[in-house]
């Protein structure tokens, strides 16, 4: 009975040495790697940061490619440090990128969809059908271009919602950048009396395009006689303005232009039904 105690204890014993000695020769290596990887992720983030910032305040370098750089500067510390941590458990640096190597392509046959978002993200880089700042539309999203990331663009719609959208789907559809040009053009029509003075209805409108904000280049503001309608003459008050004043104009346009008409006695003609008995 005492012999079978003996020997159990002696397993025991031995088990418990291996483990010491494994816990020992391990340690030192599990201490590294955990140091490394604090050490890592934190400089990731931290250079990410600031080379948004840096990089923010250079008017050479174009808005979007800031945060594809701040990203890439992020990822590649994350693998490097990754490959040191593996490292110190004594693998081998060729056979890591051998196995990053398959798996990335193991990968890349998987996300066939998201690369494709990468891809058409690098395109809008390139070919820069707008910056950040431009008002666009694109499919049946409109707003001020935020980032345009390596997956996806956010836009900031005008109403205050945040949208994300694939990069492949901006590619793929027809992209409207309002904010092009540094000049947009204002037509307002209207319709008016047949019983008019077409030269007072000018002079009227084009009072109304006496603003400091309307240009005279590319064109001077034009009263234009567009058709004669079946209850009105359709005229239009053609004008040029900056792009940034073109939603303000446009606005206040419409907004006096009622109350000019009338205090000029020229009518608005509207529809009449008459019933007969």
């Amino acid at each position: 009975m005492n012999d079978k105690i003996n020997v159990n204890l002696e397993i025991i014993s031995n088990l418990i040495n291996s483990s010491v000695q494994v816990v020992v020769s391990y340690a030192g290596q599990v201490l590294g790697a955990t140091i490394i990887l604090i050490i890592g992720f934190y400089f990731a983030g931290k250079l990410s940061k600031l080379a948004r910032k840096k990089l923010g305040v250079f008017n050479k370098v174009d808005p979007l490619i800031v945060p594809i750089i701040g990203n890439i500067i992020r990822y590649g510390i994350i693998i490097i440090t990754l490959i040191a941590v593996l490292g110190q458990f004594g693998v081998q640096t060729t056979s890591i990128i051998a196995v990053l190597g398959a798996a990335g392509l193991a990968i890349g046959l998987a996300l066939q969809g998201t690369l494709s978002n990468v891809a058409a993200g690098v395109m809008l880089l390139l070919l820069r059908p707008f910056t950040t700042g431009d008002w666009v539309e694109t499919g049946s999203v409109s707003g001020t271009i935020r980032e345009v990331g390596l997956f996806t663009t956010i836009i900031d719609t005008f109403d205050n919602v945040y949208v994300s959208i694939p990069n492949s789907s901006i590619w793929n559809s027809t992209i409207t950048n309002h904010s092009h040009y540094e000049t947009r053009r204002i037509d307002v029509d209207i319709g008016i009396h047949y019983d008019t003075n077409l030269d007072l209805a000018s002079e009227v409108l084009l009072k109304l395009a006496e603003d400091e904000r309307v240009l005279d280049n590319p064109k001077k503001p034009q009263f234009l006689v567009m058709k004669y309608d079946d209850s009105a003459i359709v005229v239009r008050l053609r004008l040029y303005t900056h792009t940034k004043d073109w939603y303000a104009v446009y606005s206040d346009l419409m907004r006096k232009l009622k109350p000019a008409l009338d205090e000029a006695g020229i009518q608005i003609p509207y529809p009449h039904r008459v019933i007969s008995s």
